[in-house]
C-alpha cells in the first residue's frame, strides 16, 4: 500500500465524522457530502507528516470550508431565510440504523435544533457547533472565524442562549413517541378533528416547506395553535393512509409515499405525550437528493 492509499485508507475512518459535524453546519446532506469531499481533496495536497491529531486537524478543515460555505449562502441569498424552512432530514427504517447514520445521529441532533441552527450567523454557528457538539476547543476554532478565543467563547454563548430558548427537547423514549405519531395518524385517517387536537400541544407550530416552485394549498408555511393544525391534517387525510413510520433525524416521524412514490417526510417534537412541533418537508427536487426508500412499519 502507497502513501496515497494509506492516507486515503486513514480520512475513511473518519469520513462519518467528518459528515456529522457537516451536516450539523449546513443542515443540508448534498452539501455536507460536497464539504467532506473538499476536505479530502485538501488532506491530498498537504504535508501532514507531522500532524499528530489527523482527527483533530480534518475537523478544523472541514469547520472552515462549512463556514466558507455559510458565509457565501449568505451572501447569495437576497432575503432571510424562511420561517417554514425545514432542514435536510435523515431518515431510516424504525428497525435499524447504519453505521454512517448513527454517526450523523449522534446527540439527538432533531430537526428542531437545525431549525434554530439555520436562524444563527455562520460565525455564532461554527462555534457553537464545533465545540458544544464535538468538544473542539475555543483555541482551535479562534482561527477559523478570525477572532480571539474569548470572542469566539462570547459567539457561542450567544448561541447557546438562542438554541436553549428556542424549542422544547422531545421526549427521547421512542415508544412514547410512537404513541402519539400513532395516534395523530389514526386520527387523521378516521377524519376525527377532536382526537387530532387532543394529541397536538395547544401552541403546537408547523412548519411545511414545499420549495419556492410550490404554490397553492401546498405552499411553504408556518401553522400555529392546535385547532389551525388540526383543520390542516383533516385538509390532507387522503394522503394519510400512505404514511408509513420511520426515523426521522433518531426520533419517531412518517414517511407519505403514496404509489412508493415520497412526497414528503414530516419529524415530530413529542413532549408529555403531545406534539409540540412538526417539520414537514415536501419540496420535489430536495427529497429527489435524499434517496429515500418507502420501507417502514
Amino acid at each position: 500500500m502507497d502513501d496515497k492509499e494509506l492516507l486515503a485508507e486513514r480520512f475513511q475512518t473518519h469520513r462519518g465524522h467528518l459528515r456529522a459535524v457537516a451536516y450539523r453546519m449546513l443542515g443540508s446532506l448534498s452539501e455536507a457530502d460536497d464539504a467532506v469531499q473538499e476536505t479530502w481533496l485538501r488532506l491530498s495536497r498537504s504535508d501532514v507528516s507531522q500532524v499528530t491529531n489527523l482527527a483533530g486537524w480534518l475537523t478544523t478543515v472541514v469547520g472552515r470550508i462549512c463556514l466558507d460555505m455559510l458565509r457565501s449562502r449568505t451572501a447569495r441569498r437576497e432575503e432571510p431565510i424562511a420561517d417554514a424552512f425545514v432542514p435536510d432530514p435523515v431518515v431510516t427504517p424504525l428497525e435499524r440504523v447504519d453505521p454512517e447514520g448513527e454517526m450523523l445521529l449522534a446527540d439527538s441532533v432533531g430537526l428542531a435544533l437545525l431549525v434554530v441552527l439555520e436562524a444563527l450567523e455562520p460565525a455564532e454557528r461554527l462555534a457553537f457547533v464545533l465545540h458544544d457538539m464535538f468538544a473542539v476547543p475555543f483555541d482551535d476554532i479562534a482561527p477559523i472565524v478570525g477572532r480571539t478565543s474569548v470572542a469566539t467563547r462570547q459567539l457561542a454563548s450567544r448561541a447557546r442562549r438562542r438554541v436553549q430558548g428556542a424549542e422544547p427537547v422531545s421526549d427521547p423514549d421512542l415508544g412514547r413517541q410512537r404513541e402519539a405519531v400513532e395516534a395523530f395518524l389514526a386520527a387523521s385517517r378516521a377524519g376525527d378533528f377532536d382526537a387530532l387536537v387532543a394529541v397536538l400541544d395547544p401552541e403546537v407550530v408547523l412548519r411545511a416547506d414545499s420549495g419556492p416552485l410550490v404554490r397553492g394549498a401546498a405552499a411553504s408555511k408556518v401553522v400555529r395553535g392546535a385547532a389551525t393544525v388540526a383543520k390542516g391534517a383533516l385538509m390532507f387525510r387522503r394522503y394519510s393512509r400512505y404514511a408509513r413510520l420511520a426515523l426521522v433525524n433518531g426520533a419517531v416521524g412518517v414517511v407519505t409515499a403514496p404509489e412508493g412514490r415520497p412526497v414528503s417526510v414530516m419529524g415530530v417534537t413529542v413532549v408529555n405525550g403531545r406534539i409540540t412541533g412538526i417539520y414537514i418537508l415536501s419540496d420535489p427536487e430536495r427529497l429527489g437528493r435524499l434517496g429515500l426508500t418507502t420501507t417502514g412499519s
